[in-house]
């Protein structure tokens, strides 16, 4: 490991060996802000990418109450009692006003909690855009790396999380929920476009007659929309993340996307179309850090910005200015 120094190379042996707690202190270092962390996670990420890659990565989103927590559990033991290895990404929403968030995917997700073949990784979003946490990317690679052959990352479910958790993963799920009239009307069409699968959950007890109907007027509405690969038409399945009716289907067919698409190479095309995005969304993240912390912008903005507030200055010039003191 001459091309990793210390300690970043005594965590990275650990995490090839195994260890979860190695797994733990890399994703630990991968979000901490620290100048010095940030430069030995740099350091480990780049030692350990040829070991990664090996696992399939699905978006999970929908709205809140749908089931997605319980959902992944089901689906998360299904695939343990399979042989597999998992890892459930869980993106808890920041408060915008403390910072604080709840990181309560381990009480919802009981049974995974306590899987040996399981690992659960609750993050705080931070403010970031779509409520995805900033560090993700780097945490899925260190899960990779460390042996997980199925990434699962759920998202909060608002605002711009599903392009965002799309842009991450090989395949999005969409979650929705029976008695889909109404519903389906205050769909987004940009959802609907990102979905490669729509899952209809609560499929159980009363509500199977509902989730069947719902099945089909999303299926209506898929039709209506061009697919996004000539290899895969989105299908609509009803499941229940509570009693784990249709997760047999539901994994089949991500199976079967996966096997069509890596078979064309179109997998790979993909992550580097992502790679491209995760590069530019660093640069920004920089960007902005350096706007945070440049002595003369904390100076300047605050006069510039009730500037702008009373009128008396306008956004672009504005603007302007605080580009210059980044020189750009």
């Amino acid at each position: 490991m001459a091309d990793c120094p210390a300690p970043a190379a005594d965590l990275a042996r650990a995490l090839l060996a195994g260890e979860r707690a190695a797994l733990a202190r890399a994703i630990t270092l991968a979000e901490s802000r620290r100048p010095d962390h940030r430069e030995q996670a740099m350091a480990l990420l780049q030692f350990l990418l040829p070991q990664t890659g090996g696992a399939i990565r699905i978006g999970i989103t929908g709205v809140p109450g749908v089931g997605k927590s319980t959902t992944i559990d089901a689906l998360g033991s299904f695939l343990t009692a399979r042989g597999h290895k998992v890892a459930v990404l869980a993106v808890d929403p920041s408060s915008t006003r403390t910072g604080g968030s709840i990181l309560g995917d381990k009480t919802r997700m009981a049974r995974l909690a306590v899987d040996s073949n399981a690992y659960i990784r609750p993050s705080p979003s931070s403010g970031t855009l779509g409520g995805v946490a900033a560090r993700t990317r780097e945490t899925m690679l260190l899960c990779e790396a460390a042996g997980f052959d199925v990434i699962l990352v759920e998202t909060v479910g608002v605002g711009q999380s599903e392009t965002a958790v799309a842009d991450l993963t090989d395949f999005f799920l969409v979650l929705m929920l029976p008695n889909a009239g109404d519903e389906l009307q205050g769909i987004k069409k940009g959802i609907i476009e990102l979905a490669d699968m729509i899952a209809v959950n609560k499929a159980d007890g009363s509500g199977a007659t509902a989730a069947r109907a719902a099945a089909a007027q999303y299926q209506a509405a898929l039709h209506i929309l061009a697919p996004s690969s000539m290899l895969w038409s989105p299908p609509v399945v009803t499941i229940s993340g509570l009693t784990g009716e249709g997760l047999e289907a539901l994994w089949s067919k991500i199976e079967d996307y996966h096997v069509r698409h890596a078979a064309k190479g179109l997998v790979l095309e993909k992550r580097r179309r992502q790679d491209v995005k995760w590069m530019w969304a660093m640069v920004q993240d920089r960007l902005q850090a350096r706007m945070r912390h440049d002595p003369v912008l904390q100076a300047r903005t605050p006069a510039l910005e009730a500037a702008v507030a009373a009128g008396t200055l306008a956004p672009t010039l504005a603007a302007d200015e605080i580009a210059q003191a980044l020189g750009l």
